[in-house]
């Protein structure tokens, strides 16, 4: 009876042992990416060399965490004898090599988000036949992970869609228009069923005109409309849309721009991308053959990628004469010493102008902080840099007497941008007073604001215990509730808070906490990259908070 007590009870720990064991976490999986389609143009023969193709191929691990084993990965050739002759790009694709049959790429480690694997070069074969295609596929192997393996269909020839550079005005006045001319032609070997026309505006331009064939799609800072053609266009004529296509300054335009492009109907990037409204207006945008041409069409409609799709597309800066006013806020507060004090320090968009960096990745505000005396900075938003008195770098970013803060590439022209600050009173200063004073940025250096003339209420108070018998530079707040969260209230007036030294712990924003911005609603504009600022040796990321202050 005892031995069978034992057992069972041998058994029960057994079970409770398998039960609690870790799970071992599933092995990742790595996406392998390249493109859809690859067009070759027709070898010339005799005549000369095929012109070269580029196919690039990415490994994407979006684990967040780097993947320190050894990886190989094989692209597979054998499929592109007699079709296509490959070389591979040296520059472009370390650690890779190549044979008759294959392309061998080893890698150390995978790092996060996506990176090139390697980059080859295509032109079609000498005796190749138009229309032949063959797949190249690309394939990896590790231990304890696995890869998706990603397939181009590489084909000889194809349509190319060649857009021609329309004449556009470069400076405008808000509510100026102008019209967009667009004229095409197929310089391919294959006719093309329709055309998908892209035409992308930045947030301070307007597309007038709304047909049935064409949709629109409204992002933060552009809105994109996308217009299927039909229609048989073959090689050799020029065609040109008929249709009235009007481009107009918003009361809000400056730094502004388009791009618009054509593609083959379904191979256009934004297809599957973005969410696109229908309009129903009961009109059409046409299209007519502006020079015919008597020559027969070559075999094949639409069937393959565009041979060269870098002739699709014209990008096109218009500068609106216009101006924005950007004003500092002032905040006064009070506490006592030891209190821990919350301010949003920062200012405001008076408009009428919103304000972008459109190709550069630069900042277009700089907010200049100077601390009042007996307080010190606990925690700074990420995107503020902690600087000495005289705006020399320093090592410790709390604690500083002075601080710049950097915006990103765009400014909505009612935005209000606010940096969350903490900062406890070690001394109480009767009328302790600092600034706030908001001032342009560029990658060289700080320089006179073009776009804001009024510069009367660029700089503003920054007060602790301001004097009872006079006037305070804005309104004050001495509750004694926890730090709050930061506010999406689009109200004027700057706010500020205290707490006690004990209720601050653990509460309120980490350290460099979020850069805080209430207004409108401003993303990355399609002419710009989405900032990354670097300022005195660090890098800064300004992470906003916005609200509704723009349609």
């Amino acid at each position: 009876m005892r031995k069978r007590i034992s057992l069972l009870a041998a058994s029960g720990l057994v079970a409770l042992g398998l039960a609690t064991a870790p799970a071992h976490a599933a092995d990742p999986v790595f996406t392998l990416s390249g493109p859809a389609e690859a067009g070759l143009r027709p070898h010339p023969g005799a005549s000369g060399d095929a012109r070269k193709t580029t196919v690039e191929f990415h490994v994407d691990n979006t684990t967040g965490t780097v993947f320190d084993k050894r990886s190989t990965f094989t692209i597979d050739l054998t499929a592109l004898k007699g079709i296509a002759d490959v070389t591979l790009d040296q520059n472009d694709s370390p650690g890779c090599t190549q044979t008759a049959t294959a392309v061998t790429c080893v890698r150390d480690g995978l790092y996060p988000r996506d990176s090139r694997l390697a980059a080859l070069k295509l032109g079609a074969a000498k005796d190749s036949k138009l229309g032949a295609s063959a797949d190249l596929t690309v394939t990896g192997k590790t231990e304890g992970a696995t890869f998706k393996q990603a397939t181009t269909k590489v084909r000889v020839g194809g349509p190319d869609l060649v857009l021609e550079k329309a004449a556009l005005k470069e400076r405008m006045n808000p509510g100026d228009t102008q019209g967009l001319p667009v004229v095409f032609a197929n310089e391919g070997t294959e006719s093309v069923s329709a055309v998908a026309l892209e035409i992308v505006t930045s947030h301070g331009m307007e597309l007038v005109e709304q047909y049935d064939n064409c949709s629109v799609g409204k992002g933060a800072d552009q809105t994109t409309t996308v217009c299927v053609l039909d229609g048989e266009f073959k090689p050799g004529p020029v065609y040109e849309v008929t249709g009235a296509l009007t481009l107009k300054a918003a009361p809000h335009a400056f730094h502004d721009g388009i791009s618009y492009a054509v593609y083959p109907a379904g191979k256009e990037p934004t297809a599957g991308r973005q969410q696109l409204g229908k309009n129903t207006t009961g009109k059409k945008l046409a299209v007519t053959e502006r020079t015919p041409d008597k020559a027969a069409a070559r075999p094949g409609t639409g069937a393959g990628a565009d041979l060269d799709p870098r002739d699709n597309r014209h990008e096109f800066d218009v500068e609106v004469k216009n101006t924005a006013d950007l004003a500092a806020d002032a905040v006064s507060l009070k506490g006592k010493a030891g209190d821990t004090v919350r301010a949003d320090l920062g200012f405001r968009n008076k408009g009428p102008a919103w304000v972008a960096s459109p190709r550069l990745p630069s900042s277009v505000a700089r907010t200049d902080i100077v601390i009042p005396e007996g307080a010190k900075v606990t925690k700074a938003p990420l995107g503020c840099e902690g600087v000495e008195a005289n705006g020399t770098s320093r090592k410790q970013n709390t604690g500083a007497p002075r601080y710049f803060c950097w915006t990103d590439s765009t400014l909505g022209e009612q935005e209000k941008v606010s940096y969350p600050f903490e900062l406890r009173i070690e001394k109480v200063v009767a009328d302790a007073k600092g600034s706030v004073t908001v001032d342009g940025w560029a990658p060289g250096g700080i320089q006179v604001q073009g776009f804001d003339p009024n510069k009367a209420n660029d700089k503003a108070a920054f007060v602790i215990n301001a004097r009872e018998t006079g006037p305070t530079p804005g309104p004050t707040s001495t509750t004694g509730s926890p730090t709050p969260k930061p506010s999406s209230s689009t109200s004027p007036s700057p706010s500020a808070s205290v707490t006690t030294a004990a209720a601050a712990t653990g509460t309120g924003p980490k350290a460099n906490g979020n850069l805080a911005s209430t207004g409108s609603s401003v993303g990355p504009v399609a002419f710009g990259a989405a900032v990354l600022v670097a300022a005195g040796g660090l890098l800064f990321v300004a992470v906003r908070r916005r609200g509704t202050g723009r349609a």
